[in-house]
């Protein structure tokens, strides 16, 4: 004989007309797939530390960040990778991210390259972009590529014809 009244129920407006024809989701409607709940994102991992007294003789590739404070002989690839003041890397960097403040001996690529005043290297760079502050010690070239994370394999071939004699 009586009926509740769904006008002080939350998220209920009065007056309105299509709310009072949905009825409300209690225990007894079970919805047919888990609904989304925006979490928080997820923290990211701290860097991958490699101690001044770790030496590594071989390649080294991870997707995270990577901070050397030893020697490593062979390439490294990572997302950031930090080269400290006493770490020596000889072989190739490539990272999306490349801070030297260490010594390099080999290719350094990367989409942002900075080299500190403490920084050695001795090798190629190839960036789209680059910083050297002052006191930084650098020999080789300096190229700078839109796309510096790819091999030179992976380079696309010009389509041009060659130009015909008449």
């Amino acid at each position: 004989m009586f009926s509740k009244s769904r006008i002080n129920e939350p998220g209920q407006k009065t007056g309105d007309d299509t709310a009072a024809a949905t009825p409300p989701a209690d225990a007894t409607s079970k919805p047919s797939a888990p609904e989304f709940k925006p979490s928080a994102p997820k923290a990211k991992p701290p860097a991958s530390t490699l101690s001044s007294d770790l030496l590594i003789k071989g390649n080294v590739k991870t997707t995270g960040d990577i901070l050397i404070e030893g020697t490593i002989e062979g390439d490294i690839r990572a997302h950031l990778l930090t080269i400290g003041e006493g770490a020596t890397v000889k072989g190739e960097c490539i990272a999306d991210d490349v801070v030297v403040n260490g010594r390099v001996i080999g290719r350094v690529r990367g989409l942002k390259v900075r080299l500190t005043s403490t920084a050695r290297v001795e090798g190629d760079i190839i960036h789209k972009t680059i910083a050297i502050e002052s006191g930084a010690h650098f020999e080789g070239s300096v190229q700078r590529q839109e796309e510096p994370l790819q091999t030179a394999s992976a380079k696309p071939v010009p389509t041009g014809k060659p130009a015909e004699k008449s």
